[in-house]
């Protein structure tokens, strides 16, 4: 699907989905679980949906009540898939997965879409190994298809937390393994995401020592999740979309159903806009953007790469030079963000020069045109995004992934004002 997005003015009430990365590890909790969990008013996403199948292939039993997910866990008793585990689009799911595979007794094969297929996993599985799991990439290029043997025993290992979903695996994974674990974390990126993951354990009673600098975990082993009913927060990494919208075409957009005190990383967009000169009003239970102009500024966006498409955008409207550093990771996502971005921006006319580890973007405005979505639900929703505040429509395809994270991103985005044509 092609949509067009237009120069629009903004005003209205939206409500954020629910987090997608919660959601995940609440899912994956309850299906290890020894009983009945209901998570409630998860993401209904495809990414969430593709977790839930997956689990299921693991033994676990999903029903929906409402707008609630009633999942009954294997607790001990993991089951072999009696097939290949297809992830679809979702690397979280994937990179999860790995270490649940990781305590069965027998083999799991894991794969995924096209671009799954091109993200890699290599400090994962090399993580895995020393724990007692045999995984290995059919390839051979560490990448899926993935095959994975357990069951892991513990240990020690290290892990190169490039992509933090590698540690917040193991640390998933680990406390149900037979003997105790030690990971020494060699590289850290995306910090708030691990203190989430950390933040679900301390929820379940799980023992886990560490500091502040996240550099070791001691893991008991032989522990047990225990069944739980708990709401998923609304997502700050969807709301950075309909917020930036907000900044550069507004108007006055109101964000309800995000957690004040919630461990997510992309809280910090909110500060980021307000240094930029943005006009970001927060309530105990919403917050208010008001269109005015931006600065430039530098911004390290190591903790939170899934906002490095829209601040991208933002950064084009902005009086000045901004700096988009310390990022690298944004390069395994589910495409490269910092190529496609700096690629499809400057189709738009901006000035972009690209960086190992991020971009230098000149605030020059943008121009129309038509740009590829790239089937990245971020990538998609930045360019729309843009579209509102460009001189000329601005066209990208694709853009049925963003209900990969958020569904109904169109309509909610459109009952406050934005002009946007789908051509299906």
């Amino acid at each position: 699907m092609e949509v067009t997005a237009s120069k629009s003015h903004l005003d209205g009430i939206i409500q954020v989905p629910p987090s997608k990365s919660h959601t995940i590890r609440a899912v994956l909790i309850a299906a290890l679980a020894e009983g009945r969990s209901v998570v409630q008013a998860p993401l209904e996403s495809l990414d969430t949906r593709s977790a839930l199948r997956c689990l299921e292939a693991f033994g676990a039993r999903v029903e929906f009540s409402g707008n609630d997910w009633i999942i009954d866990g294997v607790g001990e008793k993991i089951g072999i898939p009696d097939n290949v585990v297809d992830v679809g689009n979702s690397g979280t799911t994937l990179y999860m997965l790995m270490g649940t595979a990781a305590l069965v007794q027998g083999w799991t094969v894991l794969t995924g879409d096209d671009q799954i297929r091109r993200r890699t996993a290599s400090p994962l599985i090399t993580a895995l190994r020393p724990l007692g799991a045999d995984v290995f990439s059919t390839r051979g290029n560490g990448m899926a298809p993935i095959v994975v043997h357990g069951s892991m025993h513990g240990g020690s290992t290290s892990v190169a937390g490039i992509s933090s979903q590698y540690l917040s695996s193991l640390l998933l994974a680990c406390p149900l393994a037979a003997g105790d674990t030690e990971i020494i974390v060699t590289v850290l990126n995306e910090r708030p995401y691990v203190r989430m993951t950390l933040d679900w354990l301390e929820s379940q009673g799980i023992r886990v020592e560490t500091d502040d600098t996240y550099s070791v975990f001691r893991i008991s082993g032989n522990q047990r999740y225990r069944p739980f009913e708990r709401k998923i927060p609304g997502d700050y990494s969807s709301a950075a979309f309909p917020l930036c919208a907000g900044v550069l075409a507004g108007g006055s957009v109101e964000l309800k159903g995000l957690l004040k005190e919630d461990s997510q990383g992309d809280k910090e967009v909110i500060s980021i806009l307000r240094r930029m000169g943005a006009s970001i009003e927060a309530t105990a239970n919403s917050i208010i953007a008001r269109g005015g102009g931006l600065r430039g500024i530098d911004i390290d966006m190591n903790a939170i790469p899934d906002a490095i498409p829209i601040m991208a955008v933002c950064a084009c409207f902005a009086e000045g030079t901004t700096v988009l550093h310390n990022v690298p990771q944004a390069r395994i996502k589910e495409t490269d963000r910092i190529a496609v971005m700096a690629r499809e921006l400057t189709r738009l006319g901006a000035d972009i020069r690209e960086l190992p580890d991020g971009m230098i973007i000149k605030g020059t405005g943008l121009r129309g045109g038509t740009v590829h979505g790239h089937g990245d639900h971020r990538i998609v929703m930045a360019m729309a995004v843009a579209g509102l505040a460009a001189d000329a429509p601005i066209t990208v395809d694709t853009a049925e992934t963003a209900d990969v994270t958020f569904p109904g991103f169109w309509n909610a985005m459109t009952s406050m004002g934005a002009h946007f044509r789908r051509n299906t």
